[in-house]
């Protein structure tokens, strides 16, 4: 069995091993990581070989430090990174150039028909009818979307929506609302199959899908972090946050809203953003939390979003592959039966 785990920001580890009796067997521990002293890598290799095949992560990691001599020095991976290449290989997960991956871009959507979409073509992927996709937004009209779980009136003044024109909805994923305008944000989700996080938590996957778009953003200039749980981050500010969601089809869904250029006073008008969740971002306004792709990059955002796909492109192939006619006319009926229901929209009054 052959698991590799990219470390988000650092180095690559790859797990070769056996399962003999339910237990590891021959585990052979690789990559571009840095590790000193030299039989450090056998004492990992000899520390992880006869544990159970379904050891949890924190046992995997528990018996690498347990298995390290004194002074080990670990740097590009830790412990943790090497637990869930065991995971992975364990798992027969995929990797993400084991995929033709298709992208999706086509001309601006309602809010409700992106909501739509999303569930539609993860379930595609999950039943095998779609290969694995990339897909960015163009929105014909402006939004707030709420997360899964969020509660609309504590989210968004109504009243303010009503007057600026602004439809809200709400999408399958969890996370907090998004406040769109045709051309404000950068939006794209990914759906891939459940074998390419095989072997990794929820967290774990969030660090794992975002890393390819980070890179491209460092390509483009800007100093960008992932920031636990769902945050891109800059030097300047918050840049973008993801949400995900894994469908029961065995797909999963991976989206991420970066600003681009926002008109912030509308934007706090229309959401109710308390105190509570700006003191965790150690700001004083809303305002101030908006922090434009525009201003970072000094690109057209048509641009960036260039620059986004044709680094997917270089990194993992992309082919065009644009929503069939089956698939549209499955959101529509999605629409009509869910997402422009009041008892969708209103589950969390």
């Amino acid at each position: 069995m052959h698991g590799e785990y990219k470390v988000p920001g650092g180095k690559l580890v790859v797990v070769d091993l056996d399962v003999v009796d339910g237990r590891l067997s021959g585990v052979r521990v690789s990559g571009d990581f840095f590790l000193e002293p030299d039989e450090a890598l056998e004492a990992i290799n000899g520390a992880l070989t006869g544990a159970p095949v379904d050891a949890a992560a924190e046992d995997l990691v528990a018996r690498v430090h347990r298995g390290l001599p004194e002074g080990a020095r670990l740097v590009g991976f830790d412990a943790d990174a090497v637990a869930v290449a065991v995971r992975r290989a364990v798992a027969r997960a995929s990797d993400w150039t084991d995929h033709e991956w298709a992208l999706v871009h086509d001309g601006p959507q309602t809010p409700l028909m992106h909501m739509a979409l999303d569930q539609v073509l993860a379930e595609e992927v999950g039943a095998g009818r779609r290969s694995p996709t990339l897909r960015f937004w163009e929105w014909a009209a402006p939004s707030v979307i709420i997360g899964s779980f969020q509660s609309v009136r504590n989210e968004v003044d109504l009243e303010a929506a009503r007057r600026h024109g602004i439809e809200v909805v709400r999408r399958i994923t969890g996370g907090g609302a998004m406040f769109v305008e045709p051309g404000n944000t950068v939006t794209y989700s990914l759906y891939a199959p459940a074998s390419l996080v095989a072997g990794m938590s929820f967290a774990e996957s969030y660090a794992f899908l975002d890393d390819w778009v980070l890179g491209v953003l460092r390509d483009l200039g800007l100093n960008v972090w992932y920031q636990p749980l769902n945050d891109i981050a800059s030097d300047a500010g918050k840049i973008g946050g993801a949400a995900q969601k894994r469908l029961g089809s065995g797909a999963v869904l991976h989206h991420v809203t970066m600003s681009y250029s926002i008109d912030a006073d509308k934007m706090s008008e229309v959401l109710r953003v308390g105190k509570e969740k700006l003191s965790d971002k150690g700001v004083a306004s809303a305002k101030k939390r908006v922090d434009p792709l525009r201003r970072q990059t000094g690109l057209a955002r048509e641009v960036v979003i260039e620059r986004l796909i044709a680094g997917f492109r270089d990194r993992f192939g992309l082919v065009d592959g644009p929503v069939t006619d089956a698939e549209r006319a499955r959101a529509q009926e999605l629409i009509e039966s869910k997402f422009a229901t009041r008892e969708w929209l209103m589950r969390v009054p």
